[in-house]
């Protein structure tokens, strides 16, 4: 049946602010359904309040609405909109739902007369209420771990009183585990049961019966109104229950499910999606299975809207789901609809892998000093990363390399655990570290059999484990001059990066590199075509891996590559790897613009990225997607494969820029700001010469390298100080220090975790405003595109401000002084492209805290604020394709605009939310007030001198 003809125009519900447990993943899915409708010719009206998305771009919807998401908002966007014929509520994770549930109960969907599409409202209760989905299951067969519901405290201990432990409990109607817990001494109970029922929106908690070591196992669907289904990929936890799934370590296709399961499991997912209601979408259905012969299958959860897990199968297939789903919603059915990959086969199809992901998450525990570290049922990631290659073991050592937290991969650089109670501890507590500690654990010769006893990790993944560590034992008896062929080329298919092998081999990487180039052992790369290359693939989108030569009929010998090398003028564009705090979605929302001006100059546009929740790595973002970790030894590669004009590395955040020295070193052109400007920002030393020779003030600082020559620095620069290391981002590691005592132990700690850095002490501004500006250089002529005044003091950290646009309270002089010094900053460091200045004003005279020649975390939010496309104007800039005098500025903003920190610390319930120069906030939203009497205005500010974090 074709698309619906009475709907015109439909309201889409976006996600809001990032949060833990609901991240940039609704950013993408948001996206392709807003691109998928307009395609069909539907209007578009989408509200969220995330000024740091692609989804909130102008260019995106019909009308944006950068506004609260609550029924207010709703109410004022339909009387806007009378034309509105349905609401989509399902791109927007949980967030989007319960807004939709909310406006529902108030009637007011009724009262605009506008249809909920895409699922139904019975469908969401069914699912959210736990007590009634149990009921549900009972009645169509599939089994579930024994559980009660209760709506009380009394309740909740008769039921454990009934089941015993260890127990799990789960809050009704709330998001990434929030609420939940595994209780296995009954003295924790009473406290954890009254968190539940407090959390929960309905005062509601599930107590089930643990079923700790299952395996567990995600489905994602697809169905359309005629009832076709169509299982899109199949995902295996390798962590078993008791982990949030979020927080698993994740792989597809699954590895060790039998078939006859698989297809059981099939069945009764398609089942349960059929019995919750009757509508066209996506589905995530979650199993567990018990880890014996029989392989019992109990039903989880069921979610029925696009899921977190949903972005990861559209990047791990290749098949956009929810660009699917926004289709089904407004009447297609999926055999009237093209697989986007091939164009040439139906959306009625289930798409095959010849190749293995390994999704794994990114923690940021070091941000929530004293955080409880342990994972479980309630999600504590930030972000994610995945890895495509052709075995587990490949795709497990490139998602490793693409995590960013100094490590090259599993072993092999001297910084795994050595110690037997140590690793033991870290088997029975699982943390951030698990997918390595694995490794430590077999290195050290502990049994499989313990291991998968504590861990009940599958055995299969453990053997994985233990032929790299003895493919590591083999390599280390060898030398870089006597390793042969084929042991270096197994090592390069089983994922060990050159540096890891330069480890075992007691070499440099280069020299490893070197070797097997010569030896022929190169890089070659796959398409991800959804079909296992059944059918041709138009979709250009690629992993590495490493291949066997095949011998030609002729005897000439040569290596399978799908990446065919145009001869066009191309340009690569440098991903930020996994979101963090202080390295957010804003960079990914720099680098999609940064790949759509280049695109416009008539370049071929090149991806690089690990990303799986984002725009960027969306398959047709890019002329060319290289799904790669940010990583040297992936990057070069790439490089000399495509032979680009130049490397953009200043949209990508500090992940990009790390890799600028690199590129330099190794004659790569880096478009725009040079390296040598990059490094001339960052050293503090070079930096502050640069500020005294153009007259311009900044806080007395020195630079030491131990914790005496700190101490002595202090005498000199009186405290308070601020104690920072250098090329961090998101305030790594910085801290305002009082007195002697707490500079010596803060410095002692920064060395011991950041061996041979150096540190910057500040004499720290006490009571200062902080502003900031962002401008663009095009190496003549300096703009400035936005001017903020922090509402918080100086001292915390930029990220965790709340920004206002334009400045409310700093005098002509002060602003004077603030485009005097970025005018003179920006073209003394040479910048071409974007630069982002930090001020403390103080007396009336401002002083420069940093400079940053790259997009900052607040560019994104002026573009929104102003509706001006500035990255796209500063990519133009940096590829010396205009001038500033080419463009028309005409930025546009009544009143003010604040940038709102987000923070998650509802996930860490004991830590100190005090703020201070460590960045904490996981996203932003963004608040436009009319005038400075505005409520909303007043209240920030009169909370603006709450105690500020030593």
């Amino acid at each position: 049946m074709p698309k619906r003809k009475d709907l015109k125009s439909i309201l889409i519900i976006g996600s809001g602010p990032i949060i833990i447990g609901q991240a940039c993943e609704f950013d993408y899915s948001g996206s392709q359904a807003l691109r998928s409708l307009r395609e069909d010719g539907i209007k578009t009206i989408l509200i969220n309040s995330n000024p740091a998305t692609i989804m909130t771009d102008p260019s995106m919807a019909d009308h944006v609405y950068l506004k609260p998401l609550n029924t207010r908002s709703i109410i004022e966007i339909l009387k806007n909109h009378p034309e509105i014929d349905a609401v989509l509520p399902t791109m927007g994770g949980q967030t989007a739902l319960n807004l939709c549930i909310e406006a529902d109960e108030k009637g007011i969907w009724e009262d605009f007369d506008v249809e909920i599409i895409g699922v139904d409202i019975d469908a969401i209760n069914i699912t959210e209420d736990r007590e009634k989905f149990r009921e549900l299951m009972t009645k169509i067969g599939v089994g579930m771990a024994p559980q009660a519901t209760a709506t009380s405290f009394l309740k909740g201990k008769e039921i454990a009183q009934e089941f015993g432990f260890p127990l799990v409990i789960r809050a009704s109607f709330t998001l990434g585990g929030a609420g939940a817990s595994i209780v296995h001494d009954p003295k924790d109970f009473d406290r954890l049961l009254s968190h539940g029922l407090e959390v929960s929106p309905i005062h509601e908690v599930m107590i089930d019966k643990a079923m700790m070591g299952w395996k567990e196992y995600e489905l994602e669907l697809l169905r359309d109104q005629n009832d076709n289904v169509v299982i899109i990929c199949t995902i295996e936890n390798m962590d078993p229950m008791g982990i949030h799934t979020g927080d698993s370590i994740t792989v597809a296709p699954a590895m060790t499910l039998s078939d006859r399961t698989f297809q059981r499991m099939r069945d009764m997912a398609i089942h349960m999606m059929r019995s919750i209601g009757d509508f066209a979408g996506g589905c995530n259905v979650q199993f567990a299975v018990s880890p014996d012969e029989e392989e019992e299958i109990i039903a989880i959860e069921i979610n029925p809207r696009v899921s977190r897990s949903s972005a990861l199968a559209s990047k791990a297939t290749g098949y956009p789901i929810a660009k699917v789903a926004a289709k089904l919603a407004i009447g297609y059915t999926l055999d009237e609809l093209q697989n986007q990959i091939t164009q040439s086969t139906s959306a009625l199809f289930e798409p095959t892998l010849d190749y293995v992901i390994v999704k794994i998450p990114r923690w940021n525990f070091d941000k929530f000093e004293g955080s409880d570290r342990t994972l479980g049922l309630q999600m504590k990631a930030v972000g994610e990363v995945m890895g495509i290659g052709r075995s587990f073991q490949e795709a497990l050592h490139k998602a490793t390399q693409s995590l960013e937290i100094k490590r090259n991969g599993l072993g092999a650089d001297g910084k795994g655990y050595t110690d037997y109670d140590t690793i033991i501890h870290k088997l029975k507590v699982p943390s951030w570290d698990r997918v390595f500690v694995l490794y430590d654990a077999i290195q050290l010769g502990i049994p499989l059999k313990t291991i998968h006893d504590i861990t009940k990790i599958d055995m299969w993944f453990l053997k994985q484990y233990e032929e790299l560590h003895f493919l590591e034992k083999e390599i280390s008896k060898y030398t870089v001059e006597s390793i042969d062929k084929s042991l270096l080329l197994e090592a390069k298919q089983k994922g060990f990066a050159d540096r890891q092998i330069a480890h075992m081999l007691d070499c440099y990487e280069s020299e490893v590199h070197k070797k097997r180039t010569n030896l022929g052992i190169n890089r070659v790369y796959k398409l991800v075509d959804t079909c296992a290359a059944e059918f041709k693939a138009v979709t250009p989108y690629y992993y590495s891996t490493f291949e066997e030569e095949i011998e030609r009929p002729d005897g000439t010998r040569y290596v399978a590559n799908d990446s065919e090398v145009t001869d066009r003028k191309k340009i690569v564009v440098l991903g930020s790897g996994p979101n963090r705090i202080g390295q957010g979605i804003e960079f990914d929302y720099c680098c999609v613009h940064g790949v759509l001006a280049a695109a416009e100059c008539g370049y071929e546009t090149i991806m690089i990225n690990c990303n799986p929740e984002t725009v960027s790595t969306d398959f047709d973002t890019a002329d060319k997607l290289y799904f790669e970790p940010v990583f040297w030894e992936h990057i070069y590669d790439i490089i000399l494969h495509e032979k680009p004009e130049g490397v953009i590395v200043q949209l990508g955040g500090q992940t990009a820029l790390k890799l600028a020295e690199k590129l330099d070193k190794y004659g790569i052109n880096i478009i725009g700001t040079s390296f040598k400007s990059l490094d001339l920002a960052e050293d503090r030393g070079s930096f502050s010469t640069l500020l005294k020779d153009n007259n311009i003030p900044y806080p007395r600082f020195g630079v030491a390298e131990t914790a005496d020559e700190a101490l002595d620095l202090a005498e000199e620069l009186n405290f308070p100080l601020l104690v920072r290391p250098s090329y961090v981002l998101g305030g790594q590691g910085m801290k305002i220090v009082i007195n002697k005592e707490e500079l010596e132990a803060h410095v002692v700690d920064l060395l011991r975790k950041i061996p041979n850095n150096k540190l910057l002490l500040d004499h720290y501004l006490d009571g200062a405003i902080e502003a900031e500006a962002d401008a663009i250089c095009d190496g003549d002529e300096v703009k400035i595109i936005g001017i903020m005044e922090h509402i918080e003091p100086c001292g915390i950290h930029s990220g965790d401000s709340n920004a206002t646009l334009p400045p409310f309270n700093l005098g002509e002089f002060v602003m004077q002084q603030i485009k005097d010094h970025t005018q003179k900053i920006a073209l003394a460091l040479n910048t071409v492209g974007l630069i982002n200045i930090q001020f403390a004003v103080k007396d009336d005279m401002v002083y420069i805290i940093e400079a940053n020649p790259r997009a900052s975390r607040t560019v994104p939010f002026i573009a929104k604020a102003y509706g001006e496309p500035y990255v796209n104007f500063a990519t133009k800039v940096m590829l010396g394709e205009k001038k500033i005098k080419d463009f028309d500025f005409n930025p546009h903003l009544d009143g003010y605009a604040i940038k709102q920190p987000v923070f998650s610390f509802n996930k860490f319930p004991n830590v100190n939310k005090n703020l201070g120069p460590e960045m904490k906030s996981t996203g932003e939203s963004i608040l436009f007030i009319d005038s400075l009497k505005d409520d909303d205005f007043y209240n920030l500010y009169s909370r603006r001198k709450m105690y500020l974090s030593k």
